[in-house]
């Protein structure tokens, strides 16, 4: 990770425990919560920070800080009614990214009209999963291909910025393959020269090819290379 993430997970059953202790492993810093204080004290040793509290309430979570983490995570599974009303209460507090649990598609309807960003069925997704995405933000959409290896859009890591392929020889060093380079508007530039407004997609970039911000980089390679990548 370029920074130390905060999260905060809402709801200590299987999934939010697991979510939460796999992210504290990975070096984010981590807000436990749920009402019941013995589950709380599961994780105290887990976590940044674990406390019971009432997490429908803005500012008790306010008080703890839950305001200032980047991801939220609402894994309340015994009451759907406490799940509407933390997520409601989060992204009142403006937490940048709000991810609800649901078990059917209703409720994950219900609660993307009240403002949640993601919606998990911890019933169908592990938390493992769950804890890549959430680690790797820059990973933008990926397609398995099968036996551990994906094509995968990504941002450009700011160490490749202003690099050309054959200056990072990113195969041999990272064992990924760029496939393609799409460039915005803002960052298309002709040579090293003016700022131009095309869109423009690389197809098949050359070695000489140069990687500015803002580069979008389709790349294909084993999951865990992929993942590594996007974590520079």
């Amino acid at each position: 990770m370029t920074k130390v993430d905060r999260f905060a997970v809402i709801g200590m059953g299987r999934f939010g425990k697991r979510l939460a202790a796999l992210l504290a492993e990975a070096g984010a810093e981590v807000i436990a919560v749920d009402r019941d204080k013995a589950l709380v004290d599961e994780m105290r040793d887990l976590v940044t920070l674990a406390v019971a509290l009432d997490s429908t309430d803005d500012k008790a979570l306010k008080a703890q800080g839950i305001n200032k983490v980047d991801v939220a995570v609402v894994g309340i599974g015994s009451s759907f009614e406490a799940s509407l009303l933390t997520t409601a209460a989060l992204k009142e507090l403006e937490v940048p990214r709000v991810i609800a649990r649901a078990t059917t598609d209703r409720r994950a309807r219900i609660l993307s009209r009240i403002g949640a960003d993601s919606v998990v069925n911890p019933e169908l997704e592990s938390a493992e999963r769950w804890r890549s995405r959430l680690l790797a933000a820059q990973l933008m959409e990926r397609l398995d291909l099968g036996e551990g290896y994906s094509l995968t859009q990504l941002a450009a890591p700011e160490a490749f910025h202003d690099k050309t392929l054959e200056e990072l020889d990113i195969r041999k060093k990272y064992k990924i393959t760029v496939a393609a380079i799409r460039r915005t508007p803002d960052t298309e530039k002709e040579g090293r020269g003016d700022t131009t407004r095309r869109a423009k997609l690389i197809k098949v970039p050359l070695p000489e090819s140069r990687i500015q911000p803002g580069d979008i980089l389709l790349v294909i390679g084993s999951d865990d290379a992929v993942e590594a990548l996007a974590h520079l």
